[in-house]
């Protein structure tokens, strides 16, 4: 566990160029989360020039929360030219199993090959049934979860072993796997729940950590603690979610290795 705060540290030396296509709602709080944590964030997304773009950036995140005709084709443009170039990339399927449009484009997008999937419960068991792997008939409502990332571990597990990428599922304990490496954690803070695309912009941070290791597990455990310890401390100073949000971003770019060390809650599943 301890080259954690070094891929911190490298993140931060590094600088990575994180292109990110994602919803309305998420944009600000996406962007200033990358700036705030060591990256820079690119909000490229039209189909004129996301290709392009992926190309150069060092790592893309394609968020599908608002979907539309326009940014999926930007979507898919970025991330066949991504794959094509090597770039790791992020898949964050909000809504997953929502739709008949939003289960279609999920499926297009499986289809280039994510190095990273980062959903809730609900999500990534939806989406490995788009993926035609059955492996949990529960569906979700909406974008929040209704099960526990645990309840997805069968998901995720057969998810990561059949598109050989890795799984990334969020809750109050979060779980990653790569198929066969499974690390929880259990840090983090109920206020991240109450401030809205708080998990669209992990997925960005996740991009930005897959950026500097070609581990994508490593990448991704990294990104998960450090959001989450950074919302634990914040939670500490904040008397709400207006408070919590100011003070999350603060503790994104304070946040030193030595923290991660000591506050850690991740352990093998």
């Amino acid at each position: 566990m301890n080259d954690k705060p070094l891929l911190l540290d490298d993140l931060r030396r590094a600088r990575p160029l994180v292109q990110v296509i994602t919803n309305y709602v998420s944009m600000d709080l996406a962007a200033n989360a990358l700036l705030a944590i060591g990256a820079a964030p690119a909000m490229i997304h039209a189909p004129e020039e996301a290709a392009e773009f992926a190309a150069i950036a060092d790592a893309l995140v394609v968020n599908i929360g608002t979907i539309s005709k326009t940014f999926f084709e930007g979507m898919l443009g970025a991330a066949e030219a991504a794959r094509a170039a090597g770039k790791p990339w992020v898949l964050d399927p909000v809504g997953a199993g929502a739709t008949r449009y939003r289960n279609a484009a999920i499926e297009a997008l499986l289809a280039l090959k994510p190095s990273i999937i980062r959903g809730n419960a609900s999500e990534i068991m939806a989406v490995a049934r788009i993926a035609g792997l059955n492996a949990d008939q529960a569906a979700p409502k909406g974008v929040d979860s209704q099960h526990e990332a645990g309840a997805a571990k069968g998901a995720a597990l057969a998810l990561a072993q059949n598109l050989s990428c890795v799984v990334a599922v969020t809750g109050a304990v979060d779980l990653v796997t790569d198929g066969t490496r499974v690390t929880r954690i259990a840090n983090g803070s109920e206020l991240m729940t109450r401030v809205t695309a708080c998990g669209c912009a992990l997925s960005a941070v996740v991009g930005a950590f897959a950026a500097v290791t070609p581990d994508r597990f490593a990448a991704a455990v990294a990104a998960l603690e450090a959001y989450a310890i950074a919302g634990d401390i914040a939670a500490e100073a904040s008397a709400g979610p207006g408070s919590f949000r100011v003070a999350f971003i603060d503790r994104l770019a304070s946040l030193q290795g030595a923290e991660i060390l000591e506050r850690s809650k991740a352990y093998g599943a």
